[in-house]
């Protein structure tokens, strides 16, 4: 899965900046956030100048004092810190639900955020002018121009960040041919691990990355070999989007409008396509989509939209299946003017269903079509004209009344 990671690193000094700036008081060279010395506090961040003189986050305030005594110490806004980073994930939002990001800003991860970017192309353009979007979306949110990197794990993604680069898209030995040359450094490791890989003479992710991982086991424990599994590019961890993934839209402006269905048809595939690469990427399926079609008129007498309201036979993620009950609902009733807007919007996600396949009977993979090849002859000719036999009395005398015929609907 493609990851787009954004970081403002010192989130909290670099919204405080910005607030001085805006109000003519510039901050002074040495600050400390958190509180007074005197409070039973610890450091939330500092200025540049407090780092590079001792001053830590996590700190207690009576040793950042005694480290920068001349230093000006302001107390945490942690409610507008926390209402800054809420209003750019709402202003991200509308690029995609699959957004991660901290809100606390006593977390370690306040000022990181990651979207899932997987199948954004066919809406917002290849992925060099999605981060142009997307930076210009929180520009007048967050003070400073986030760092940006995309990856294929959450690991990768990081690194790509601090780095400003992109990670090539591929698996796990891609990511791991990218993170091969960089300084060893750059993997989280804990104090003490890090200083046995110093002693041990690793340089780079790549020298650690090639040890066998029972090698790694022995020699560093449990924590060692996650640490080995980020360096072969295997970051299994998730993507926990901030809110549960419920629906998806996407929607075109038609310049100018259309009247004919083949146009619409490619608009509706391309839709499709973008929302059902989103869901696939988390192995999830919709049971419910739902098209809306805005139709061109005068602005005293607009035509009301059309709304089309399409069960689908099971939660799924096929665009070629949802594209054709779409368009055999539109060819079954045709707008009445041209179109100039159209929306898609999937919802009722759920885990994609999935069917044990019969190891000597292959014909079994295609009864999932079946259910959505008889939803598009029930649109075509009727949900009341497909019909289906059921037996009654296999030992009958009369041949009618050992089956009968019901609606193919009825279980």
């Amino acid at each position: 899965m493609r990851l787009l990671h954004l970081d403002w690193p010192h989130l909290p000094f670099r919204i405080e900046a910005a607030r001085a700036v805006a109000a003519g008081r510039p901050l002074p060279e040495l600050v400390v956030i958190g509180g007074q010395p005197w409070q039973q506090a610890a450091v939330l961040d500092c200025s540049p100048a407090a780092r590079r003189l001792g001053v830590l986050r996590g700190q207690p305030l009576g040793t950042a004092h005694r480290l920068v005594p001349e230093a000006a110490f302001l107390d945490a806004d942690r409610q507008a810190y926390r209402a800054k980073l809420t209003a750019a994930l709402e202003a991200l939002a509308r690029f995609t639900p699959a957004l991660e990001g901290e809100t606390d800003p006593d977390a370690a991860g306040f000022g990181r955020i990651l979207l899932g970017i997987e199948g954004l192309g066919r809406l917002w353009g290849d992925e060099p002018a999605l981060i142009a979007r997307v930076v210009e979306a929180v520009r007048p949110l967050l003070p400073a121009v986030p760092r940006v990197g995309i990856g294929n794990t959450r690991f990768g993604a990081a690194v790509a960040a601090v780095r400003g680069e992109v990670v090539p898209a591929g698996g796990a030995r891609t990511e791991a041919a990218y993170l091969a040359p960089l300084p060893i450094r750059l993997l989280p490791a804990e104090a003490p691990t890090r200083e046995r890989l110093r002693v041990f003479g690793f340089s780079t992710i790549g020298e650690f990355g090639a040890l066998s991982r029972s090698a790694v086991l022995a020699r560093f424990g449990p924590a060692g070999a996650e640490l080995h599994d980020l360096a072969r590019g295997l970051d299994g961890r998730p993507l926990r989007p901030r809110r549960p993934v419920e629906r998806l839209r996407a929607e075109a402006e038609l310049e100018p409008p259309v009247e004919e269905l083949e146009p619409l048809r490619f608009v509706l595939r391309s839709l499709s396509g973008a929302l059902c690469e989103q869901l696939a990427a988390r192995g999830a399926g919709a049971a419910h989509a739902c098209l809306v079609l805005e139709l061109e008129g005068s602005s005293r007498a607009a035509p009301a939209p059309i709304r089309i309201d399409q069960p689908l036979p099971e939660p799924a993620a096929a665009a070629d299946l949802l594209e054709r009950l779409l368009l055999a609902r539109l060819t079954a009733q045709p707008p009445t003017a041209p179109v100039s807007r159209l929306a898609l919007e999937l919802s009722a996600t759920a885990p994609a269903a999935g069917r044990q396949l019969g190891l000597f009977a292959p014909q079994l993979a295609r009864a999932g079509q079946l259910d959505w090849q008889l939803a598009a002859l029930a649109i075509r000719f009727g949900a009341d004209r497909l019909l289906r036999a059921r037996l009654r009395d296999p030992e009958a005398v009369l041949a009618d009344q050992r089956s009968e015929l019901v609606p193919a609907s009825d279980e």
